[in-house]
């Protein structure tokens, strides 16, 4: 597996908060997160501005994005 495969199958270093929110709302991966819109994440709770900058960062990096 290389690099970029395994970045696309684990979410981004951001808080606990945050993580929990993604997993329960579904997302386990940095691939789920792609097209998924910003305010939707947003309203998740737990998951704050730093944690969504932290993620858009992380697709960019992939060439992916936000919804």
């Amino acid at each position: 597996m290389s690099a970029v495969s395994a970045d696309l199958d684990t979410l981004p270093k951001i808080g606990a908060p945050a993580t929990r929110a993604l997993h329960d709302a579904g997302y386990s991966a940095l691939r789920d997160l792609a097209g998924v819109p910003r305010a939707e994440l947003a309203k998740l709770h737990g998951m704050g501005p730093k944690a969504l900058v932290i993620i858009e960062s992380a697709l960019e990096q992939h060439n992916l994005s936000l919804g």
